[in-house]
């Protein structure tokens, strides 16, 4: 199966993707992903999918982004922001989905209705 959703069970609006992503009957492989985070590879196909440089899915008002001393001006490559990403997590904004192929972000959670 290559549906799924990067969900962190702690944010309501992950919660509220998920709840529409079931209540559609969508078979989808509910991935934790601060206990099991995605790789370089995988981060650079959900920026592919979403049409997006890996800047737009950083949590950048997160405090361990300011703790780290980022700013979404620094000038770094996509790679280097996606490794920052793989390292730290917690800096990944979510939910991500992926159905049948296509990317949504869940912010706002009826983002993914086109997907479903």
């Amino acid at each position: 199966m290559n549906n799924f959703i990067w969900h962190n069970p702690r944010c309501s609006k992950s919660r509220q993707t998920l709840a529409l992503i079931q209540a559609a009957g969508v078979p989808v492989n509910v991935i934790e992903y601060l206990h099991s985070p995605p790789d370089t590879a995988s981060l650079r196909a959900a920026c592919a999918g979403l049409k997006c440089a890996p800047t737009a899915v950083i949590r950048s008002g997160e405090t361990l982004f300011k703790e780290l001393g980022l700013a979404l001006t620094d000038r770094r490559s996509d790679e280097a922001w996606l490794e920052i990403l793989v390292q730290h997590p917690r800096l990944l904004e979510r939910p991500i989905v992926c159905i049948n192929g296509q990317y949504a972000l869940g912010r706002p959670p009826e983002n993914v209705q086109a997907l479903l």
